[in-house]
């Protein structure tokens, strides 16, 4: 084998009953690092893998980590003859909104084009469960809110064009070659590891949020709030904030159910409640107690004026409900983050600089 890779965890694994190694594509980003952390204090042999596109090294807290990109079909296969692979999550894309509608091309490729490869590299060495990260941005302007899951998906961007689009792929491979697959459609993930050993670092910083109490920590910036003109009460967009420990949670549990001979399904992600940008800015200056600075700017392209998520569906057939509901505790375990590590992973003392493929 011609590739290096880094054991950080050597850990005698005992397994969560079923689930055997588990491989996670795109694990060193916002969302799968504090998946591979949740996986990995219940005892699973993990494989991270991601190209450190947008992720970070120093997010990677245990298991095997490999550096490289699914688009190269070579060390997608290696990786799969070299580990005895069982299931796999599916993490990487890009997902900015207001950019697919700039460069739809690089979506398509990133999001559809090279999953094919891993799709390809999974039917070749026989592994046949995948947890698929998904998005609300499929359902586009809902007809109903809360939307549920059997709302038509009807994407106003790119972006969401992508993810409903390997939603399809993947049903087609569960019909030709028995792909068993749960799809995760993710409202707006937030927060942070309540130990306040990873949390958001993302560069540039676009998400509501962290945008939020950066400005707190930055002289200068301002929170831009894109069109206060949308048919809301405040006028400006409605989001479902949903607890990135709860979505690392449902990973978990999609992981067992699929391991248990669930069949393939789609799940939607998220609270249940919606907040205005206005909402979340005065949340944001209650929690930190302090005055956050805005400027009040023009409509993006591609932005749904509300969503919000029925979860009830995975309530019912998978156990699972958030136990961050409360908003202001969402933006306190952010707040701590971004407090302690004013520079992202720059300013942690997990810096190691990992190795990748050769």
């Amino acid at each position: 084998m011609d590739y290096n890779r880094q054991s950080l965890l050597p850990l005698e694994f005992t397994g969560e009953p079923g689930v055997g190694k588990v491989l996670i594509i795109g694990g060193a980003g916002y969302i799968g690092s504090h998946i591979v952390k949740r996986v990995l204090e219940r005892g699973m042999q993990t494989i991270v893998f991601d190209n450190l596109q947008t992720g970070h090294r120093e997010a990677v807290i245990g298991g095997t980590f490999i550096q490289g990109d699914i688009g190269d079909e070579r060390i997608l296969q290696e990786i799969f003859a070299a580990h005895e692979i069982d299931s796999v999550i599916h993490m990487a894309a890009d997902c900015l909104v207001g950019d697919s509608m700039k460069d739809p091309l690089k979506y398509f490729n990133n999001n559809v084009s090279k999953g094919l490869n891993l799709l390809g590299a999974m039917l070749k060495h026989n592994v046949n469960k995948m947890v698929f990260s998904s998005s609300a941005a499929v359902y586009g302007n809902p007809t109903r809110v809360p939307i549920e899951e059997d709302s038509p998906p009807l994407p106003v961007n790119p972006y969401g064009e992508t993810k409903l689009i390997f939603e399809k792929i993947l049903e087609s491979c569960k019909v030709a070659h028995g792909l068993q697959y749960i799809s995760l459609r993710y409202f707006n993930a937030a927060g942070a590891d309540p130990d306040g050993l990873i949390g958001e670092d993302h560069h540039p910083e676009t998400h509501l949020i962290p945008t939020v109490l950066m400005a707190l920590l930055k002289k200068g910036r301002k929170v831009p709030i894109y069109g206060t003109d949308y048919d809301t009460p405040d006028g400006t967009c409605i989001r479902d904030y949903i607890h990135i420990v709860d979505i690392a949670e449902a990973h978990i549990l999609a992981l067992e159910a699929l391991h248990g001979g669930e069949g393939s399904d789609i799940f939607n992600l998220g609270n249940g409640k919606g907040f205005s940008v206005k909402q979340i800015i005065q949340m944001a200056s209650t929690v930190t107690g302090r005055t956050i600075p805005v400027i009040e700017t023009q409509r993006r392209p591609g932005d749904p004026p509300i969503l919000i998520a029925s979860s009830e569906k995975i309530g019912r057939k998978l156990g699972w409900f958030p136990r961050y509901e409360k908003l202001e505790d969402i933006i306190a375990t952010a707040w701590r983050w971004h407090r302690t590590h004013p520079h992202g992973f720059r300013s942690s003392s997990l810096k190691k600089g990992g190795k990748g493929w050769t």
